[in-house]
């Protein structure tokens, strides 16, 4: 019987100059893109007008230009914090199979400083633009034109201990504790992770297990709060109690589909020789899996609001589905992340072969940020939005961005966990 020993399990990806000309080649050409979406907002071109009327004030390109920055943090930090998630679900639930791509799944999580950095700054630059509640008339009770009860209501969701409409130091601190802790627990795991090569027995698996439950307790809490503050409070008038899960659940499934990408990139690189097939069969039904539960969370939400049809719950789809801007994306967003799937990946051969899985994944990934595109933009720009160079040239930008730190961090050290004690149970893994 063949062991595991027979492959080189030393082996480091080596990030060669081919790879970064091509990812720069997908950075300039959306600089260029990205260039011309704000040149055209600029000298109105197109892309709705530059100066309409938008919610009682003159509209601008920058505002759709931070907005569009606001959906790719969001989007990408997902991506990066579901890396570490899926890597300590396999310590947490004592997997075997996943072994061979455990480097794969963390390094997703290099993104999570450059995100940080990223959303902090963006929130400090553009709040106004993004977030209706930053306003500080909403919360003079004397400003009879523009004071707004429900949003004083939940004012100290945001400025607590401070004075509404002040600095909202309560939502500062909740962004700079996500990004501390998913950071700090991010680098615990890639440490424990690499220190393993150096190490046999099975007290380092234990210790990362370990450390892997508390972060997942940790990130339930954390994602769903980070969901609330960062999407849900754009639409500062409503809310839903499955909002968290719904932002969770996108962000997984994009998630899953940048490690099988990556996977499949590195098989066909000729890295990852113990993975075989069946793990790639794996990682595709997960996707399948996954994308099914989007669907079901997202009619969920949207059946409880339909029938219940309450005016203050109900509106959050018709300024989306009554919209000319934004209701052909929304039926965009159910066929890239469910009917493509859904059909694609049905059978045993589709999960099995990666020309499906490449096609579908990156499909996913698109059709998630459309997703994301649906919740950020009608809220901060109205009808002023819509999907055209900027969004495109902005997508490009944080989507080669992403790739090269996630690729770069995989040159750190092995690409396989030499030492982890279910190494040789990944290796004869059949499905």
């Amino acid at each position: 019987m063949a062991h595991v020993s027979n492959y080189n399990l030393d082996q480091k990806f080596d990030f060669t100059t081919s790879i970064k000309k091509s990812l720069f080649i997908g950075l300039g050409i959306g600089a260029v893109l990205l260039i011309a979406g704000i040149l055209t907002g600029i000298f109105g071109g197109g892309d709705h007008g530059a100066a309409e009327e938008a919610g009682g004030h003159a509209f601008h390109w920058y505002e759709r230009l931070y907005a569009n920055l606001w959906i790719n943090n969001v989007y990408f930090t997902g991506i990066a914090i579901i890396g570490v998630f899926f890597f300590a679900i396999q310590y947490a639930a004592q997997a075997g199979w996943s072994t061979g791509i455990l480097r794969v799944m963390l390094s997703l999580g290099n993104w999570l400083p450059f995100a940080a950095i990223l959303m902090i700054v963006t929130f400090f630059v553009a709040n106004h633009d993004l977030f209706h509640w930053t306003h500080s008339y909403l919360y003079d009770s004397n400003d009879l034109e523009h004071y707004d009860k429900i949003i004083d209501g939940k004012g100290s969701f945001f400025y607590w201990p401070m004075e509404k409409g002040t600095f909202p130091i309560f939502y500062i601190v909740r962004m700079f504790a996500f990004f501390g802790i998913w950071i700090f627990f991010f680098n615990k795991l890639k440490n424990l992770s690499f220190a393993e090569d150096n190490l046999t027995g099975s007290h380092n698996w234990s210790n990362i297990r370990k450390w892997s439950a508390i972060f997942l307790i940790l990130f339930g809490i954390t994602s769903s709060i980070s969901a609330w503050d960062w999407v849900m409070s754009i639409d500062t008038h409503w809310f839903s109690t499955m909002f968290g899960w719904y932002v969770f659940a996108s962000w997984f499934v994009a998630g899953l589909s940048a490690i099988t990408l990556i996977t499949v990139f590195l098989k066909e690189k000729g890295y990852l020789e113990m993975v075989n097939e069946n793990h790639i069969h794996d990682l595709g039904k997960f996707v399948f899996a996954f994308s099914i539960f989007w669907t079901y969370i997202w009619f969920s939400q949207f059946l409880l609001i339909y029938y219940a049809n309450i005016p203050e719950e109900s509106v959050y789809f018709v300024e989306r589905l009554s919209s000319d801007v934004y209701s052909p994306y929304i039926f965009v967003n159910l066929a890239l992340n469910f009917v493509l799937p859904f059909l694609v990946l049905m059978t045993r051969d589709a999960k099995r072969h990666t020309i499906f899985l490449k096609v579908v994944c990156s499909l996913i990934i698109l059709g998630h940020w459309f997703d994301f595109f649906l919740m950020v933009q009608p809220g901060t720009l109205g009808h002023n939005g819509g999907f055209g160079l900027m969004e495109i040239g902005m997508l490009l930008v944080f989507a080669s961005l992403f790739g090269f730190v996630a690729l770069k961090g995989l040159t750190k050290g092995n690409l396989v966990a030499k030492n982890h004690p279910m190494l040789e149970e990944s290796y004869h893994h059949h499905i």
